[in-house]
């Protein structure tokens, strides 16, 4: 594929707002993982014992007056991230200068304001015939929808092109690089703004701790003692723009997809979608495994995931590799992670630090020479990052930095 550049980028997670607190944070190996703190509560009358990747600052920061209609904690979590790096000035930028129905938006999210309608719902009253209906504050259709995400963002950053909502679980905002490229490279659009953002919610917090994939301590990838994932929320944008091959960016070289529907929630036993993924990746991108210098693991701690993701990954590449979960600092922000796990590898790219793994000690013996439990500093040229959904849904993104 011809490769895109990738004009500007952000990052807003439990480590703090922007791209330079994401970076900060990796390197001295500070988590954001704390305590549950979120309601609601259980039915004992306290929070899910579990460790959470919370962002601060969401419930103090409604929307500006003019954007009421999409008011929900993802949209506010969104409105906050475009805040961030210069973001929603570069779209805003881009629109202006590309006219505003060639610039495409494709986000992801897994929940999107699924936490309004949660609200609505244990708030509900009766309304004139006595018939139980949404309180008067949450009778706004569109926050109950998957697309309330992307149409907020449509409104608020201008741009007028095509606007998807991809939601795959937890490869949704990994996806949406692959969609939007497809959209550019075919002639449909000239720029897209990409990402993703997922808020905690009591269905995320309850459904995922009834497949007992919740561990109550913070989350260990790739450790032999590993018990499951912490969940966490995040937002995240990157702006995808075709430029003369001459112009200094890091870029998205390539990207992979595959749907193996093995199970609706465990991934293929022998990695089958993974590796396809990956190997897709690598071929748009016109590399071979050994050209790649730091791979962003999905490494939701797990037991199943770590084990088959290391494998998988231990088949293909070089012991030389450099590869990691970041899930230790964000948590898993599942329709975020994507991008986020994006926007580390942009930051492997430029500042050369190569995230660890935190909370864990011991690898799992299916772990090979790739995984790396240690911080590096390097100066490397191409990046990776995995994310695996629910339903098989996985992707795997390329980038890499210009000549």
């Amino acid at each position: 594929m011809p490769p895109l550049a990738v004009r500007a980028w952000s990052a807003t997670t439990a480590l703090g707002r922007g791209v330079q607190a994401q970076h900060a944070a990796l390197l001295v190996r500070r988590s954001g993982l704390r305590p549950n703190d979120f309601g609601p509560d259980n039915a004992d009358g306290v929070p899910l014992p579990c460790w959470i990747g919370r962002v601060d600052g969401l419930e103090d920061a409604p929307l500006p007056e003019e954007f009421a209609r999409w008011e929900c904690r993802n949209n506010r979590l969104a409105w906050l991230a475009l805040q961030q790096d210069g973001m929603l000035e570069a779209v805003r930028d881009a629109v202006d200068r590309l006219g505003a129905e060639r610039v495409a938006l494709v986000i992801g999210t897994s929940t999107s304001s699924i936490g309004a309608s949660e609200e609505a719902y244990r708030d509900l009253q009766p309304d004139a015939d006595g018939t139980p209906a949404f309180p008067p504050a949450l009778a706004r259709p569109i926050v109950h929808t998957v697309h309330s995400l992307g149409d907020f963002v449509q409104r608020v950053s201008g741009a007028r092109g095509p606007c998807i909502t991809v939601a795959t679980a937890c490869s949704s905002s990994a996806k949406v690089f692959a969609q939007a490229a497809r959209l550019i490279e075919a002639g449909v659009v000239d720029a897209a703004l990409v990402g993703g953002v997922d808020t905690l919610c009591g269905s995320v917090l309850y459904g995922f701790n009834s497949l007992q994939l919740v561990s109550a301590q913070p989350c260990r990838p790739f450790d032999a003692d590993r018990d499951g994932l912490s969940l966490g929320e995040a937002g995240g944008f990157a702006l995808l723009e075709r430029v003369p091959a001459d112009t200094r960016a890091l870029r998205l070289l390539g990207y992979g997809e595959s749907s193996d529907a093995h199970h609706m929630s465990s991934p293929h036993p022998q990695g089958l979608g993974a590796l396809q993924a990956m190997n897709e990746a690598l071929a748009r991108a016109g590399i071979a495994p050994e050209d790649v210098d730091y791979l962003n693991l999905h490494g939701t701690s797990t037991p199943a995931n770590d084990r088959i993701e290391a494998a998988a990954v231990a088949s293909l590449f070089p012991a030389r590799l450099h590869a990691s979960s970041t899930k230790g600092w964000t948590g898993h922000t599942l329709g975020a992670a994507g991008i986020v796990e994006a926007v580390f590898c942009l930051i492997a790219l430029q500042h050369g630090t190569l995230p660890g793994i935190l909370n864990s000690a011991t690898p799992d013996p299916a772990c090979g020479p790739q995984i790396r439990f240690d911080n590096a500093q390097a100066s490397i040229q191409v990046a990776m990052t995995n994310s695996f959904g629910f339903g098989g849904n996985n992707a795997s993104l390329v980038f890499g930095v210009s000549a």
